[in-house]
């Protein structure tokens, strides 16, 4: 029976059910139906995608990634390697940069510069010898990358995991591995305190650590700021031509190709277990879909991606896992909320400092400084009074995007709290929570803030989009309280201990249910590292679950 077919009896059936439309569930499903397997998708919100959507949502000709935007993760990864040509073949299109790369200004207007070419970054840094150090932590990185990518692709508790750690050793020996773990316990801030004299490093890489849901101040910062930094130089910051909704058209496109049925508008109401193990999903329907009730049944596999609350708490029957299990999910942090927003604008942004004109992507930070700040302020629960203001200007890669002469700013802020106690400004009035008053009032904030290095912006806005925390928890559920990463990613939230410390793995405790999606292994971003990963461990024979028919 194709995935497309229904039964007579009111229970479709296929090889796996995926729930959740994201990019781990895309790339799983499409991997999987590659090599003959029956799939379906069912999806509550009414579109595939997750946090990746494009559309007109200021005025009339400019066009905004909603949500994500930059693909450097996804070019790199494993998934990209095995779906990227049948991708292009249905239409996705990258636009990059050979230059700029990106930037942070500080409030007086001081600039640090990334290029695309690690050498041209390191010549611009006041010491010398910081170039030369720049260099070679990014040399360092490229003789770690075989072992780093393969721990990131591979489940940390399996013997699998014993290749990328001989690579590893391999590549620079016990001291050198003993070295990475020393970064990988390290902050942002003192791993640039330690190995730079000056600024840059922790000026341009600080804010960085934002977009993998970390702090300056969090462990792990001294691993990923170089990961960020040779992923950059290496990959660029692509965009999708024509917005990121291209990239889920192509998929969708490519699904369709290999048989996937998929079902939006649904929402998952209960995995369905018989005889401990997992058999399907029942559909609940309350999404404004159809088939409410309806029971799918999966011969081989349902791959969840969900947070481990959702899964644990509320998907699974009461007794399908220990009380451990259970115990440790209700434990499971979620972090900082963040916002959205988009601003079209009459004409190009009136940078004081002109080198800003041409690069695709600046943070608003003096660096560990005011983002750890910001970071702190927004963990105690206070609006940040100088938030960190991710500004990024796609159509500079892809003029398509807005109206000849004009610009667009894509605005993230990653520093906020769900539940506001005050404002560290003492300005805005936050009794009532995240109104949509209070967002508007915060975004003027942040474009304030960028108004600051642009002077005249503000007459030149014709459309304000504002996409609050509450926004982002409405559109999909995976961001529990306004956090779009799937969980907190401190370091005892991550890698071996995500998503839950006794269940570090995507093969849940519950056999033929696997564990997908940002809150685990190797957590959040565009690299659809665990969709890969599990598609891949099913269909190595070797790993194939044994079936039982119903």
């Amino acid at each position: 029976m194709s995935a497309a077919q229904h039964t007579r009896t009111g229970q479709d059936e296929a090889d796996v059910v995926v729930v959740g439309g994201g990019v781990n569930s895309l790339v799983a499903a499409a991997e999987l139906a590659g090599a003959g397997w029956s799939v379906v998708v069912v999806e509550a919100a009414p579109h595939l995608g997750g946090f990746i959507a494009s559309g007109e949502v200021t005025a009339p000709g400019y066009l905004h990634d909603v949500y994500s935007s930059w693909h450097p993760l996804f070019v790199t990864g494993g998934a990209y390697a095995a779906l990227g040509a049948d991708l292009h073949r249905h239409g996705l299109e990258y636009a990059n940069t050979d230059g700029p790369l990106t930037a942070s200004v500080t409030d007086d207007g001081r600039v640090s510069l990334a290029h695309r070419d690690p050498a041209a970054t390191a010549a611009g840094f006041e010491h010398p010898e910081d170039g030369r150090a720049y260099l070679k932590h990014l040399d360092d990185f490229g003789r770690r990358a075989a072992g780093i990518g393969g721990l990131l692709g591979s489940e940390l508790r399996s013997p699998r995991a014993l290749g990328p750690v001989t690579a590893l050793l391999r590549a620079g020996g016990p001291r050198d591995s003993e070295a990475l773990l020393r970064d990988a316990a390290t902050s942002g801030r003192d791993w640039a305190r330690r190995e730079f004299r000056g600024h840059e490093v922790d000026h341009l890489w600080s804010p960085w650590l934002l977009h993998a849901g970390l702090s300056p101040d969090h462990a792990s910062g001294g691993l990923m700021m170089p990961v960020f930094a040779a992923t950059l130089h290496g990959a660029g910051l692509p965009v999708v031509v024509g917005g990121a909704g291209r990239f889920v058209e192509a998929f969708s496109r490519l699904l369709a190709e290999r048989g996937v049925r998929v079902i939006t508008g649904e929402r998952v109401e209960r995995v369905v277990v018989e005889g401990g193990r997992a058999v399907g999903v029942s559909l609940g329907g309350p999404s404004g879909g159809s088939v409410g009730g309806q029971i799918l049944r999966a011969r081989k596999a349902v791959l969840a991606s969900v947070t481990p609350s959702a899964l644990y708490g509320s998907l699974l029957p009461a007794g399908s896992v220990k009380p451990q299990v259970t115990s440790e999910a209700e434990k499971f942090r979620h972090g900082r909320a963040a916002m959205q927003v988009h601003v079209a604008l009459s004409g190009p942004v009136p940078w004081s400092d002109a080198r800003l004109r041409d690069v695709p992507l600046v943070h608003v930070s003096d660096g560990s400084g005011s983002t750890g700040i910001a970071c702190a302020q927004a963990e105690a629960g206070l609006l940040p009074a100088r938030p960190t203001v991710v500004v990024g200007q796609q159509h500079l890669l892809d003029a398509s995007r807005v109206p000849a002469g004009t610009a667009a700013l894509w605005l993230q802020l990653q520093e906020l709290p769900f539940t506001p106690s005050g404002d560290a400004a003492g300005l805005l009035d936050v009794s009532s929570g995240w109104t949509p008053e209070l967002a508007r009032e915060y975004a003027g904030r942040a474009l304030d803030r960028v108004a600051q290095h642009a002077p005249g912006l503000e007459a030149l806005v014709v459309g304000l989009h504002v996409i609050s925390p509450v926004d982002l928890l409405a559109h999909n559920a995976n961001a529990v309280a306004g956090d779009p990463y799937g969980g907190q990613a401190t370091i005892d939230q991550s890698y071996l201990w995500r998503p839950l410390p006794s269940s570090g793995r995507h093969r849940t405790p519950v056999p033929g249910l696997w564990h997908i999606g940002a809150s685990t292994h190797p957590g959040p971003g565009l690299g659809a590292g665990s969709g890969h990963l599990v598609a891949q461990t099913l269909l190595r024979p070797s790993r194939r679950p044994r079936l039982r028919r119903p």
